[in-house]
């Protein structure tokens, strides 16, 4: 499900990475805890992001745009042709090309990097961090964080995540996985605290005429 997404939301081998970083630094954490109390001041989210796919030599494989809507728990995203329902207990991940649905359970302990972890305080005992310095895109003063999960056996080995420094939200996340891959998301458009219907959400099948379900709840 996410995993196309935001597990297609981490990756060189875990063994060549930061040999010698052993704790993070304290300068990357005040910026993310400011990310985390931020994004956690706000009831919804609704954004507008480009998805990036490449290969370890950093060719570009595909790009695709989409959109992401967060409330609590719960998300919806949608890009490429697939949609991406959660209502903080099952996901459904459809794929219009086929017109299948696959329904599983939200597993908290499978590693699954959700929408909402990339915004919260996930970071403090599942990666060790530092801040790599600071550039200029447009106007836009942005921070990049260089995160390395402490569970070798993840799979993905580097994430990197840029951030907005003066309205301290993500502006980027880049996931390096072991297979080689590197997928990115940018951040185009982003609105909070906008209405947003409990039931889009949830996936409706009547909506989607003759759809394949496999269940692996």
């Amino acid at each position: 499900m996410m995993k196309k997404l935001f597990i297609a939301t981490m990756l060189l081998n875990t063994g060549m990475i930061a040999t010698a970083q052993t704790s993070s630094d304290p300068t990357a954490k005040t910026v993310l805890d400011a990310v985390s109390a931020k994004f956690k001041t706000f009831k919804t989210v609704q954004a507008g992001f480009t998805y990036k796919v490449e290969n370890a030599n950093g060719k570009a494989l595909s790009t695709k745009t989409g959109t992401i809507l967060m409330k609590g728990t719960k998300y919806k995203v949608s890009f490429g042709g697939q949609e991406i329902f959660c209502d903080g207990i099952t996901i459904w991940n459809y794929d219009k090309s086929a017109n299948e649905v696959t329904i599983s359970k939200l597993d908290a302990s499978s590693g699954m990097i959700t929408p909402q972890k990339l915004f919260t305080n996930f970071y403090d005992k599942d990666f060790l961090y530092i801040l790599n310095g600071e550039k200029k895109v447009g106007a836009k003063t942005i921070q990049e964080i260089e995160m390395t999960p402490v569970d070798k056996s993840k799979p993905f080995h580097k994430v990197y995540v840029q951030i907005d420094k003066a309205a301290k939200t993500i502006y980027s996340t880049k996931v390096l996985e072991n297979a080689g891959n590197r997928y990115s998301y940018t951040v185009s458009t982003m609105k909070t605290n906008v209405p947003i219907a409990d039931n889009l959400f949830v996936f409706d099948k009547k909506k989607y005429p003759g759809v394949e379900e496999v269940d692996l709840r």
